[in-house]
């Protein structure tokens, strides 16, 4: 199973011209044993962007089954900042969105089922889409309804046929994953009922590039939204982006919701951002060439740290051997000769490699057994939560290395 090169835009068939390319790259979230390292996959991570639509997009797709399986490591639930995110969205929705009798809601991807948990625990009617079936398993602990599949048309239609319309369909960083968009578009509107919304929430665009965040791109990132883009290809299948909302989470997103085309008044807050993406030149080929620039830029500037602190005999470890992070250190060429290890609270990642780099896992505790001298904030995003948890480190003279949106040492 190979990666498949993409020939047109997925949503409109338009032209996508190449603007980035992170040379190749293993799977984000594939852990291996160190007796497995000869099996990794390998594809070619290169961002393009579609000349019709202004969808930015990966230019190679990776098959569906080699991201989304059993052993899948995420788990939404490990972070305290994730879990009061997910809990107020759940609250949020059965405040304002599954309000009438015998509401019912879906979510896809929903992980080890974090936020359908609120739902549930309110009797509301709900069905969570989880392909992995670890964390599937998982969700089905905390008394969600899981079906362990991939939402798509199909799937979709068999939901309507035993269910019935859906309320809210709702996804957080899932959509941006799903290169079948069109699929899920077709599926969405099928099911949704005349007056129910789908409300995904991704990484923005805007912020990935105001950021220099190009750890953001990597396989289970298909797409990189915007208001323009989301509101175009929503047209292409019968609904109508009406209403946005930026998040503070995973260093930037926008929640988008989409209705049945006409069903609802789009929010002046619509207007508002397509005015300031057109103002900033978010959709345009120029702000992607700077983007392309400063990455480059980012990179030749960590590696020279990291070479000075090793000929300093300084020790560097790292910290969140998260899905990104496989980009940095594969398009930077970081190994254990630069960073020793890297910290997860992940159980599943410990006593494994990083995927394609090879930098040893390790669990939380090992990051005091010493101290390193330095450490790279790979979970940058989750910056405030780790701070907070490892004031022991900068109390002994430690210092983190911070390369969004400049490398820099603090």
């Amino acid at each position: 199973m190979t990666a498949l090169a993409v020939s047109g835009c997925r949503i409109c068939g338009g032209p996508v011209t190449e603007m980035l390319d992170l040379g190749r790259q293993p799977l984000s979230d594939a852990f291996p044993r160190p007796a497995d390292v000869a099996d990794e996959f390998f594809y070619r991570l290169a961002l393009g962007r579609c000349a019709d639509c202004t969808m930015v997009q990966l230019v190679e797709e990776v098959p569906r089954e080699r991201m989304f399986h059993h052993d899948y490591p995420y788990r939404s639930s490990l972070s305290s900042v994730m879990r009061a995110h997910f809990t107020g969205t759940g609250r949020e929705l059965l405040a304002t969105k599954l309000t009438r009798p015998g509401a019912f809601c879906v979510e896809l991807g929903c992980n080890d089922g974090v936020m359908l948990r609120t739902v549930a625990q309110a009797g509301v009617r709900h069905l969570g889409f989880e392909p992995s079936a670890g964390v599937a398993e998982l969700a089905r602990g905390q008394g969600v309804r899981v079906r362990t599949d991939f939402f798509e048309e199909k799937t979709a239609a068999d939901v309507l046929a035993t269910d019935g319309p859906a309320d809210v369909v709702y996804a957080a960083n899932t959509i941006c994953h799903l290169p079948y968009l069109d699929s899920v578009l077709r599926g969405a509107r099928l099911l949704l009922a005349p007056g129910g919304v789908l409300v995904f929430e991704d990484p923005y665009l805007g912020d990935i590039l105001a950021r220099t965040a190009f750890d953001q791109i990597y396989d289970e990132h298909f797409y990189y939204f915007t208001a323009h883009s989301v509101r175009a290809a929503a047209a292409r299948f019968g609904l109508e982006l009406v209403d946005v909302r930026r998040l503070p989470v995973h260093g930037g997103e926008v929640r988008y919701t989409l209705a049945h085309a006409g069903a609802r008044t789009p929010s002046p807050a619509v207007a508002d951002l397509l005015r300031q993406e057109r103002e900033l030149g978010v959709t345009g080929v120029p702000a992607l060439r700077r983007f392309a620039d400063a990455v480059a830029r980012t990179r030749a500037d960590l590696v020279a740290l990291l070479r000075s602190l090793k000929e300093e005999g300084r020790t560097v470890a790292a910290y969140g051997a998260t899905a990104k992070s496989a980009t940095v250190t594969n398009y930077c060429g970081l190994g254990p000769d630069l960073i020793a290890y890297v910290c997860d609270t992940t159980p599943t990642k410990q006593g494994r490699l990083t995927p394609g780099a090879h930098i040893p896992v390790r669990p939380p505790e090992a990051f005091a057994d010493p101290y390193p001298d330095y450490a790279v904030l790979f979970a940058w995003n989750h910056a405030e939560e780790i701070m907070a948890k490892e004031t022991g480190f900068r109390a002994a003279g430690g210092r983190w290395i911070h390369y969004v949106p400049t490398v820099r040492v603090r």
